[in-house]
């Protein structure tokens, strides 16, 4: 028979948590989503980590939580699965680690603790929390503390803060294993994604049934995010390669000298790459550069002849071109202007005008235009900011928020 009062091991412990997890009828719908992965208690590490699939617990660091703390790190852990943070944010890592850990823990966090005003999970201390960030994303929180530094929003006694009327520590209390999400195989990627999407379809479907109300976040992560970063450098990969092939009519030098007679190699140069940036007032600055920064970290690889930079309202106000030895000044040197209506037609009719014949066309724009999508020549592809309810006739779209930028 075990003594009354008999102490848990860390792994009892843990597996307790979850149970009071998938017991609680406000997060009924995180239960598939628990199920995902495997869940571990190692000696050799200081927190707990993740690496989007499975779960690894350092036994000292859960001996040190109370029952409240141990949910709400479980909690955290799971919603980092759930919301795909080392998938879905991964340009943020390899921007800046420390930054983009503090960013995601921020948007984690701040629900956790609305969720549990009652006391039921709480942060464990040094967690990363501030009430401004209610509602937001990780990428909207990454560039505002970039731009602003962490906030140190102590909230005492909802279960936030030190406990010492200390400002907390901004580094939080879990690390993420970017580098394990990074060797996930392609077949592993997909797998997970596939079981997650299933878990969050079969979690909101359940939490319908029970009428518990479910995650309100559940529906937005039923719609498919997209990576715009990813979008545009597959448009540019796929347009504008340059077509390596081999001709006999030209020998190649190297061989000849040995009596082999074989053909050289040819690759034709890529043609140019026309930016057309809407400036009718809604794309600021820092759009802009991100935008334009993620345009030359790509055409840095794929290298085309040059980058020609069109701002337009209702007709073309600036055209600046860059050739291949000049992108590392595109981001500092160009010089928007502009300010008027939106009529992207004037972009068609200035290319035909000017007789200019670009291998592909990228628009950066609000989608709020004046006429037409226009009548283009070229392969073009759409990036449209804060409106996802434009839908260009022509071409290839990706919707873009301001947060992601």
């Amino acid at each position: 028979m075990l003594a009354i009062g008999k102490q848990l091991t860390p792994e009892q412990r843990l597996s307790k948590a979850v149970v009071d997890i998938m017991g609680n009828p406000k997060y009924v719908a995180l239960a598939g989503v628990l199920m995902i992965g495997d869940r571990t208690v190692v000696d050799d590490h200081p927190t707990a980590c993740t690496n989007g699939r499975d779960e690894m617990y350092g036994r000292d660091f859960v001996d040190s939580l109370n029952d409240a703390e141990l949910r709400f790190l479980v909690l955290h852990e799971v919603y980092h699965k759930l919301y795909k943070h080392l998938i879905t944010w991964r340009h943020l890592h390899d921007d800046d680690p420390q930054l983009a850990n503090q960013a995601c823990d921020y948007v984690i966090n701040v629900k956790i603790a609305d969720d549990n005003k009652d006391g039921w999970a709480t942060m464990p201390q040094g967690g990363c929390y501030s009430e401004k960030y209610r509602g937001w994303d990780s990428a909207a929180v990454f560039h505002d503390i970039r731009e602003n530094g962490s906030p140190q929003d102590q909230q005492q006694g909802s279960g936030q803060g030190s406990g010492d009327g200390q400002p907390q520590s901004p580094q939080g209390f879990d690390d993420h294993d970017w580098d394990g999400a990074a060797e996930l195989t392609p077949d592993e990627k997909r797998e997970l994604a596939r079981d997650v999407d299933e878990a969050i379809r079969q979690g909101a479907l359940i939490a319908g049934k029970v009428g518990s109300g479910g995650d309100r976040d559940l529906d937005d992560l039923l719609t498919p995010q997209i990576d715009w970063r990813e979008v545009l450098r597959e448009f540019i990969n796929t347009t504008c390669a340059g077509n390596d092939y081999s001709t006999w009519q030209r020998p190649n030098r190297r061989y000849v000298s040995s009596g082999y007679y074989m053909p050289s190699g040819i690759s034709e140069q890529v043609g140019e790459l026309v930016i057309a940036v809407d400036t009718s007032g809604s794309i600021g600055q820092v759009e802009l550069t991100a935008f334009m920064s993620e345009i030359k970290s790509i055409c840095d690889t794929v290298q085309p002849e040059a980058i020609r930079l069109l701002y337009w309202d209702t007709k073309v106000c600036q055209d600046e071109k860059y050739d291949v030895h000049q992108l590392d000044d595109l981001v500092k040197t160009t010089k928007p202007k502009g300010g008027g209506g939106t009529n992207v037609e004037c972009v068609t009719e200035y290319l035909t005008a000017e007789g200019i014949k670009p291998q592909a066309a990228i628009v950066l724009t609000d989608g709020y235009l004046g006429g037409s999508w226009g009548s283009w020549a070229c392969p073009v592809l759409w990036c449209i900011l804060d409106n996802k309810s434009a839908k260009p006739d022509t071409g290839k779209y990706v919707y873009i928020t301001s947060r992601e930028m």
